[in-house]
């Protein structure tokens, strides 16, 4: 026998585990404990078969080694009581002499892992010990995971029993809930339209040059942003800088709000350029505005890198930006705010077009050429009548903007009717104690 100490990396925490070594010759019972003790295990000792099985009846066992060659009571005798009373333990013969018919008789009658031979060799009874003790808590892990298996098998069958009538009310109470939250979104995002168009129209009333502009604006940019592909997120974003594209332009003077680009001089032009940063900065804490406030900064960029605040080129210019420098200048051009001249609509056309690859971007002028052939057909097919508030439905479009007293812009013309903006219609009406002109589109053919 080799008795020597094993190397540290060896030794593992096996403090819970208990090993009976039964022997008549208390010098193999020293030496096995003087070869296990360090190794952490608790060892119990037992100097012939029937006092190992009285150990046995006293403390729980993880494994028994037993000698095959003892008086009164040998190994094979010893192991087939042992694993008759318990199975869970591990069983190891150890055997001093070439006895094959014993050996096969404790193999058969004690079911036993594993012989070793005397004189053993140390790291050879080690790691047979190590192995047969994982082999246990591997079976002992089995069991536990086939009885855990067994009793969830039990509760799943319980549960398939009402599992469907269950999935169809969660689903119906699913089905609502996400029904009511789109109302809620739905009816948030109006609000919150509104809210903007509310700014739009207070920004317009500085502009001089005619209300509902803006309005028209974000309404074509939407369908170019249709046309272009534009994922609905950024198109909800080019709708808003649409509306507020002209909000920087309150920190201008009245003279310089009205006054042509192309006739600036340069003290004008420098304080001019700043207004897209203004407006950008003045929706910097409105976080669903951030997109808008984007665009807005960048709407004054040339597609040959000639415009400002930034000098961007090409498509480094956003493409929102883009196209919000198309539909605003068609309308600056209209009002003499670009060029010295007021242009007629045709000529604002035209103009986009030779300055496609200098000003615009080429396919979005083509985007927007469709878009105005556009409103010009369906202004063809349409025709407008004037309607009382009581007679007003959801979903009627107005033909003409609504004002207050000719001076105050209430709702722009294309403004599509909820039945909340109905309400204030209503509501209104009743504060002035008077009718307000009220026209809205319908078709010729009607």
């Amino acid at each position: 026998m080799n008795d020597h100490s094993h190397d540290a990396e060896t030794r593992t925490d096996n403090s819970a585990l208990t090993l009976l070594f039964v022997d008549d010759e208390p010098n193999i019972l020293s030496s096995l404990k003087r070869l296990f003790r360090p190794q952490g295990y608790r060892i119990l000792t037992a100097p012939s078969g029937r006092e190992g099985l009285a150990v046995m009846e006293q403390e729980t066992v993880d494994l028994v080694v037993s000698d095959m060659r003892m008086p009164e009571m040998d190994g094979a005798a010893f192991l087939e009581q042992a694993a008759h009373r318990w199975p869970d333990t591990e069983r190891i013969l150890l055997t001093g002499y070439a006895d094959l018919t014993s050996t096969i008789a404790a193999v058969n009658q004690g079911r036993i892992y594993r012989y070793i031979s005397k004189p053993w060799e140390d790291n050879d009874i080690l790691l047979t010990i190590k192995r047969a003790l994982e082999q246990k808590r591997l079976e002992k892990e089995r069991q536990r995971l086939e009885a855990l298996t067994r009793k969830q098998n039990t509760q799943l069958k319980a549960l398939n029993a009402s599992l469907e009538d269950k999935v169809v009310a969660r689903t119906s109470e699913l089905q609502q809930t996400v029904s009511f939250l789109e109302l809620a979104q739905q009816s948030l995002n109006e609000s919150y339209c509104s809210t903007v168009e509310v700014f739009s129209n207070l920004v317009e009333m500085r502009e001089h040059h005619g209300r509902g502009w803006n309005r028209r604006i974000a309404r074509q940019v939407a369908q170019i942003a249709e046309l272009s592909g534009m994922d609905s997120e950024d198109a909800q974003d080019l709708y808003y800088a649409a509306l507020l594209r002209s909000i920087g332009k309150i920190s201008l003077s009245d003279q310089l709000v009205r006054k042509s680009f192309s006739t600036m001089n340069d003290s004008e032009h420098r304080i001019f350029v700043q207004h897209p940063l203004v407006g950008a900065g003045v929706l910097i804490a409105l976080e669903p505005l951030q997109g808008a406030a984007g665009l807005i900064h960048h709407q004054h960029e040339n597609f040959d890198g000639s415009g400002f605040p930034d000098g961007l080129t090409g498509e480094a210019i956003p493409l929102g930006a883009r196209i919000l420098k198309v539909a605003g200048d068609y309308h600056d051009l209209q009002h003499g705010l670009l060029l010295s001249v007021h242009l007629e609509p045709n000529q604002a056309c035209d103009y986009l077009l030779e300055q496609r690859g200098r000003r615009y971007d080429p396919n979005v002028v083509a985007f927007f050429q469709k878009v105005l052939g556009r409103l010009a057909d369906s202004q063809d097919k349409l025709a407008e009548r004037s309607v009382k508030s009581n007679g007003l439905q959801s979903g009627m479009v107005l033909s003409r903007d609504l004002m207050l007293n000719d001076e105050i812009l209430l709702l722009s013309r294309g403004h599509r009717l909820s039945e909340a903006i109905i309400g204030r219609i209503y509501h209104m009406e009743e504060s002035i104690d008077r009718d307000l002109e009220i026209y809205v589109l319908i078709d010729r053919e009607d």
